[in-house]
């Protein structure tokens, strides 16, 4: 059997860094040898903190060109180990990563559904930060759940499961991690070239055959209009393909919560609910499409259409909830905690955490509900502990909100829309008039619009119908 790892070394003749951050912050082009040095200085700890903030911020000023970015997130991906899998996984290798939403607790679903269909899944996941949610924090509210796993476990965790879901290990991409934090102290996290090389490198060093990435526009995404979310998906789609992985991007509202659901436990049970086929259709939607697109261009599946069937009925009929159950076994898990989680027939999710206190939020009048904020509820429930500030600062994870109502749905005045999660104290009224707020009802019907908008396939953008 092949290592389940690799490290890449190279050779690496060091450049003056000041001399490379003034030639970037004059606008000109660093060569590949400039980025190797600058990069490996990062990964080994050989320059200053100032330095990589004022590299940061002249790449966030000037830019960078198409090779400029490639070379950066090669030399990334570089930086550390890089996996290897068994010759008979080749072409099976696949992941997902989304630009971050609220209610997206897609890859809970997505990853085991990929497994059941023949696929491995060596899902590398973050935390969340900011209004965003995070796979990690969500998963570590089953009791047991590991998500740190070297990459011996996860080999192991891949022939058990056929997925994982797990943090970035020390050994990975190291330059990323370093620049992650400066970028988030430097005000940087917004420049293209910066976001490609980070979310490539990792992707890379998973070894993957197929990459589909959910790029999010609207009010509650880090792109609210949809022509800035096409660049960032171009750069990505033209990166990931450059360094040897087949890279397709969707294009997604993210507007309104995804489902029903918004805080670590909740989305959990939200996530169990939809392996156990009764998932929201806006959740199914997102799992179907991503997962059909990964089938496709594995070869899995003839076609889109066909890709989205496999996947709905690995949902529907089970096989993705035993990949799930199996995957939170090998990532420590207990057994008895697995099964009563993962029961078919079962709504019983006691194992979980659960918040003190519930409070239902009442419509102000008869209408139709056109919009529910998620980027107002979400902000609120970061203050109520759902979400962190700082990295590696706590997490509440039983803080979280229901959506009991649909966009489209008729409602009475007085009737409860809203169920709030928390702990104490209790939310003060400024957060409570914020929650309402988040609240938009209309007086006419309005026809559901899909969430899915575009997808981007090399060169291509195609606009999907359903």
């Amino acid at each position: 059997m092949p290592p389940a790892s690799r490290v890449t070394h190279v050779n690496v003749v060091m450049a003056s860094i000041p001399d490379l951050i003034r030639k970037k912050r004059d606008g000109g082009a660093l060569s590949d040898e400039e980025i190797r040095s600058f990069v490996h200085a990062v990964a080994t700890d050989d320059i200053e903190e100032s330095q990589t903030g004022a590299m940061l911020m002249a790449i966030w000023l000037k830019g960078m060109g198409q090779r400029e970015t490639e070379a950066l997130t090669r030399e990334m991906m570089s930086s550390g180990e890089v996996m290897s899998w068994p010759e008979e996984w080749a072409g099976l290798m696949v992941d997902k990563h989304s630009t971050g939403g609220v209610g997206d607790k897609v890859s809970l679903v997505l990853a085991p559904a990929l497994a059941a269909c023949g696929c491995k899944v060596p899902m590398i996941s973050g935390r969340g930060l900011g209004h965003t949610g995070g796979t990690l924090d969500k998963l570590e509210s089953i009791p047991g759940f590991k998500v740190h796993q070297s990459a011996a476990q996860i080999l192991a965790i891949l022939h058990a499961a056929g997925c994982c879901i797990v943090g970035q290990t020390e050994t990975l991409v190291p330059a990323d991690r370093v620049l992650y934090a400066r970028r988030d102290l430097t005000g940087t996290v917004d420049s293209l070239p910066l976001i490609a090389g980070s979310i490539i490198s990792k992707k890379g060093a998973e070894s993957l055959s197929a990459l589909v990435l959910d790029v999010k526009f609207g009010p509650a995404a880090l792109y609210t209009d949809l022509e800035a979310a096409r660049e960032l998906a171009r750069l990505l789609v033209a990166v990931g393909n450059a360094l040897g992985v087949r890279t397709a991007a969707l294009l997604t509202r993210m507007g309104a919560p995804i489902g029903r659901c918004v805080g670590n436990s909740l989305e959990v049970v939200e996530a169990l609910e939809a392996l156990k086929g009764r998932g929201p259709e806006d959740l199914m939607e997102l799992v179907t499409e991503l997962g059909g697109v990964l089938l496709e261009m594995t070869g899995m599946a003839a076609d889109l259409s066909e890709g989205r069937r496999k996947i709905s009925e690995a949902v529907i009929g089970g096989a993705a909830l035993c990949r799930f159950q199996a995957m939170l076994q090998a990532q420590g898990v207990a057994n008895e905690t697995a099964r009563s989680l993962c029961s078919a027939h079962s709504d019983d999710y006691g194992v979980l955490r659960r918040s003190q206190h519930q409070m239902e939020l009442k419509t102000p009048a008869d209408g139709v509900v056109a919009d529910v904020a998620g980027l107002t509820l979400a902000e609120v429930l970061h203050k109520l502990g759902a979400g962190r500030s700082i990295v590696g600062g706590p997490v509440n994870h039983s803080v979280g909100a229901e959506l009991l109502v649909s966009l489209g749905q008729r409602v009475k005045k007085g009737e409860s829309w809203l169920r709030l999660h928390y702990e104490d104290p209790a939310p003060s009224p400024d957060q409570i008039s914020r929650l309402q707020s988040a609240l938009t009802l209309g007086s006419r019907d309005a026809p559901p619009r899909a969430l899915v908008e575009e997808l981007l396939q090399g060169h291509d953008v195609i606009t999907l119908k359903r």
